[in-house]
């Protein structure tokens, strides 16, 4: 059993090094979870890897510009410059796409052989198309609950290893419930992946924020993942404590993102987020909000705001 199993590493580290497949996408979105492109997990809330169930509101839009990087000891992997855009399509619904430039950086440590080693890369990576759908609203007592499934199109080279070379999906399920100046959400899901040298694996995230200020709102989160294949660098589970924010330059139009996590338990890994949000509609200005604020106007009746991990996207992580 043993030759078995180290005859199937070999194989998928073969194919790595002859550039024959891709590197899992989530590594940007969690990231982007989310430094979420490569890796499998999906683009979360921006800047954190775990999302919220709030779209955007109805005929509005948000613009998001960003770089992503997630890496372990077996390899780094990065997404960027990276755009991301959301449409408000209809009431409690946003479309979503996130086009990435994704770059791998494979360790090449003797140590970790046969994992990690290849030459780097840089270059389109996979596209994220997903539809964020809310279908119960905040109340006092009940939290609104939403899901946010991803689509992962495989335009990255899986030869060169910025692409998965099939496309791959996230189905998560979302909760937030917000109390004056904090806001909590979080919930979890699974991402599904069939090609060569993956695995399917599930992702569980939570978070804790507040707003400081009129220009402040910052945030942690505890995420998980867990083992996404001997192609990717996230080999083995890992649980992870980010922390990050919003600053706003104008509110809620013009904001800058940020975020940093390291794992607490499980395989060593690290993940940062940074980017730059503007957000406009067709029915005025909008009210005091940030990504993915329940404050804003029509957010009981209509969607709003998203990301990350996202999860995921052609880099990093799955």
């Amino acid at each position: 059993m043993e030759a078995k199993v180290h005859e199937l590493l070999a194989s998928v580290i073969m194919k790595r090094n002859s550039r024959v497949y891709g590197c899992a996408p989530g590594g940007v979105f969690r990231a982007v979870a989310g430094l979420a492109l490569i890796s499998t997990g999906a683009w979360a809330g921006p800047p954190f890897q775990t999302d919220d169930p709030l779209p955007i509101d109805f005929r509005h839009y948000e613009l998001y510009t960003f770089g992503t990087w997630d890496g372990t000891r077996v390899e780094r992997d990065t997404a960027g410059p990276a755009l991301e855009f959301n449409w408000g399509a209809l009431p409690n619904v946003h479309l979503h796409i996130i086009a990435p430039l994704a770059g791998i950086q494979p360790s090449n440590n003797p140590a970790l052989a046969p994992a990690g080693q290849g030459p780097r890369a840089f270059g389109p990576g996979d596209i994220e198309l997903g539809v964020k759908f809310r279908f119960v609203q905040e109340t006092k007592h009940r939290p609104m609950i939403g899901t946010f499934v991803m689509f992962e199109i495989p335009t990255g080279s899986a030869a060169r290893g910025l692409g998965v070379g099939k496309t791959w999906y996230k189905v998560p399920l979302w909760a937030q419930k917000t109390r004056g100046a904090w806001t909590t959400y979080g919930g979890g899901g699974v991402t599904l992946v069939s090609a060569p040298g993956y695995r399917n694996f599930p992702f569980v995230g939570w978070l804790l924020q507040r707003d400081i200020g009129k220009k402040v709102t910052l945030g942690t989160e505890v995420f998980y993942h867990g083992p996404e294949g001997a192609a990717t660098a996230q080999t083995r589970p890992a649980t992870l404590v980010d922390i990050g924010g919003y600053y706003k330059f104008s509110d809620p139009g013009f904001q800058l993102l940020f975020c940093y996590g390291h794992t607490v338990i499980g395989q060593a890994e690290n993940y940062a987020y940074l980017g730059l949000y503007w957000t406009w509609g067709k029915e005025g200005k909008r009210g005091n909000d940030r990504p993915g604020d329940p404050n804003k106007p029509g957010a009981g009746t209509e969607g709003m705001a998203f990301s990350h991990m996202g999860t995921p996207g052609p880099m990093g992580r799955l």
